[in-house]
C-alpha cells in the first residue's frame, strides 16, 4: 500500500478510535456487562472513562498529522495490547467477567492491530 493511502486510512482510524474512546460512557450504559467491570457506583470506572476520553481527544487531534504523533499512536497500540491482555486473562479466570471477551477486550486488541498495521515505523516514512 502506498504511504499516502496508508496515512489516509490511519487518519480515519485515529478519528474512529478517538470517537470510540469518547463514547466509552455511553457504551457502558448500553452494555455494562461488556464494558464495565464494576456493578453500581465505582470511582475506578469514572477514572477510566476520564482517561479514555482524554486519549480520544488526543487521538482525534493526532489524525491531523499522524507522523508528528507517532509516540502517542504507539503508546495507544502497546497500552491497548497490555490492557486488553490483562483483561482477557481476568475474563477467562473470572466467570462473571466472560462477556468482556465479546466487548472491550476485542475492541482494545482490534484498535491496537489496526493502528499498528497502518502506522509507519518512523517519521521519515
Amino acid at each position: 500500500m502506498k504511504n499516502e493511502g496508508r496515512i489516509g486510512m490511519l487518519q480515519v482510524a485515529l478519528v474512529l478510535f478517538g470517537l470510540t474512546c469518547l463514547s466509552l460512557y455511553p457504551l457502558i450504559m448500553v452494555w455494562p456487562s461488556g464494558w464495565a467491570w464494576h456493578v453500581g457506583h465505582s470511582d475506578y470506572l469514572l477514572m477510566m472513562v476520564g482517561i479514555y476520553a482524554t486519549l480520544g481527544v488526543f487521538l482525534i487531534r493526532a489524525a491531523r498529522d499522524p507522523l508528528a504523533n507517532l509516540s502517542l499512536i504507539w503508546f495507544t497500540v502497546w497500552s491497548s495490547v497490555v490492557h486488553g491482555g490483562i483483561m482477557a486473562v481476568q475474563a477467562i479466570t473470572q466467570a462473571e467477567q466472560r462477556s468482556h471477551l465479546l466487548g472491550d477486550v476485542p475492541a482494545l486488541l482490534f484498535a491496537a492491530a489496526v493502528l499498528a498495521l497502518l502506522t509507519p515505523r518512523q517519521a521519515a516514512a
